[in-house]
């Protein structure tokens, strides 16, 4: 693939358009031991060696990290008043990451971030019915009689307006004053675990994230952590996408 040079050094990081064209026309590029001062000069990804001041700069054209977000950070990749889950990746080569959907503030666990929007998109549509699995503690008494309402739907509906939910598995580990359980959802409608149980007169109080689709968390990466997947997890992603073309 050929690639402009300004374009090449912006996605790296490297700054904006314009600042990596100051750099170039300023003869800080090299492009295979010369010097390059014309920012359209064509680079072969891959082929060509680039530097800036004695840097070696490859390129990249997606990153996938599996992140286990910690709670007070926000999904998004950029925000004025709070961390984000981007600004966590400190090793990051990309500059255009985002989380492939959003948990809540204060919900804990698995969040791909990566720039590879079909990949998003395929994870993300509805008609997918990507599996999601979260483990939640629960203050009130979750009954086997939750676990068929949530088989067959919660109306999470506000004002008198119906808001069906599709079919959910919830799973009892404990049951009494304080709940533990596990919910697998196909959906991500705005706060909906936490809405599902509301509905039912109940309250989360503690929420993570462990299963979207083939990923699983990674028991070994600590709250605010982060890895590169697998090739094994990038290849079960890919399949996944297969799987969703043929069905669609």
């Amino acid at each position: 693939m050929m690639i402009r040079l300004d374009k090449y050094l912006a996605d790296m990081g490297l700054g904006t358009r314009q600042e990596v064209k100051k750099k170039i026309r300023k003869g800080m590029v090299l492009v295979n031991q010369e010097t390059i001062k014309s920012p359209d000069c064509k680079i072969r990804e891959g082929v060509d060696l680039v530097s800036v001041e004695g840097r070696i700069i490859s390129y990249v054209a997606y990153e996938y990290y599996m992140l286990n977000k910690p709670a007070g950070v926000v999904s998004a990749t950029e925000d004025s008043r709070n961390q984000t889950v981007v600004d966590l990746l400190q090793t990051k080569r990309r500059k255009d990451l985002f989380p492939v959907g959003r948990l809540d503030k204060d919900t804990e666990g698995l969040l791909l971030i990566t720039n590879d929007g079909g990949l998003a998109h395929r994870l993300l549509a509805p008609r997918r019915h990507v599996d999601k699995t979260y483990y939640a503690e629960i203050q009130g008494c979750v009954t086997k009689e939750d676990v068929r309402l949530f088989r067959e739907g919660i109306d999470i509906g506000t004002d008198g307006r119906e808001e069906l939910t599709m079919p959910a598995i919830l799973e009892l580990i404990t049951s009494g004053e304080e709940s533990k359980v596990r919910l697998t959802i196909q959906e991500g409608k705005y706060h909906q675990v936490k809405r599902m149980f509301e509905a039912l007169g109940k309250e989360v109080t503690y929420l993570k994230r462990e299963r979207m689709g083939p990923l699983t968390l990674d028991e070994n990466l600590k709250t605010g952590e982060y890895r590169q997947l697998t090739d094994e997890e990038l290849e079960g992603l890919k399949e996944l996408e297969n799987v969703g073309d043929k069905n669609a």
